[in-house]
């Protein structure tokens, strides 16, 4: 099983460090055509616009959502967060172009510039806890964006609860976000929806491995790699009916020197 990682910028090679420790094949992508034979993609954190640029220049944009659309796993952290949405509001003047299918708006740089970078310890969903280690995880948030609507279809994993003046998020009201009262305002980081995986955070920055084994979870059992074995043995089952075929009845079979073993109805 090889996984992809979209190599144009930012943080793929700490993706391709926790896949390796995983004991999975990771591969570099930055050409369409190295999407061909993958069985997951992620897109990593780093600087959206200049990742969508660099993705419409190396033409990846259409063959990135054929390779979604095709029902394959894709995960996006941070950056690949903002790329996998179908709405996102922050941006810069005239905006980024977007892969979409995550029935979401997200709100980029939502917490602030790189100064307001922050580390949090969240409650870990059942889907990470299912995995074993702490009820916990650690979140790295770099420049983070974060999920401020989204779809009944789409299952949201990690909050981010803010008060005034942390996190960067002192302006909380201007970004419209939902909200009771300011203390007990949440925010979504981290989310599911069919075959994509989003977070606002960066798990390839922590050495819990817990948000990359739920990854690969998400990928089909019935891979390239099982389709090959189910071939070879289908060969091989063919290859032994041939060679049997002759021998028709008991008495043809192969005369065996101790045939006290064979026992015929």
């Amino acid at each position: 099983m090889a996984v992809g990682v979209l190599a144009l910028q930012g943080s793929f090679k700490e993706h391709i460090v926790a896949l390796k420790k995983l004991g999975v094949e990771a591969v570099e992508v930055r050409k369409p055509e190295q999407l061909n034979g993958l069985a997951g993609l992620i897109i990593p954190g780093g600087e959206s616009t200049t990742m969508a640029k660099l993705a419409e220049e190396y033409k990846l944009i259409p063959a990135l959502k054929e390779f979604a659309n095709g029902g394959k796993p894709v995960w996006g952290t941070c950056a690949g967060l903002i790329f996998l949405a179908d709405k996102a509001v922050g941006q810069k003047a005239g905006g980024q172009a977007l892969l979409g299918g995550l029935d979401c708006t997200v709100h980029r740089n939502f917490f602030g510039s790189q100064l307001n970078s922050f580390e949090a310890e969240l409650p870990a969903p059942a889907a990470l806890t299912e995995l074993g280690g702490s009820e916990n995880f650690r979140a790295v948030f770099i420049r983070a964006p974060a999920i401020v609507e989204a779809g009944p279809d789409v299952d949201v994993l990690a909050a981010v609860e803010l008060r005034s003046g942390e996190f960067g998020a002192s302006s909380v009201k201007e970004k419209k976000v939902a909200q009771t009262e300011e203390k007990g305002t949440k925010v979504i980081v981290a989310v599911r929806q069919g075959n994509l995986l989003a977070t606002a955070f960066h798990p390839e920055l922590t050495s819990d491995s817990r948000w990359h084994s739920l990854f690969l979870k998400m990928i089909p059992k019935s891979g390239k790699a099982d389709e090959n074995q189910r071939v070879k043995e289908e060969a091989e089952i063919q290859e032994a009916v041939r060679i049997l075929r002759p021998f028709t009845d008991p008495k043809d079979l192969p005369v065996f020197r101790d045939a006290s073993f064979l026992v015929f109805e």
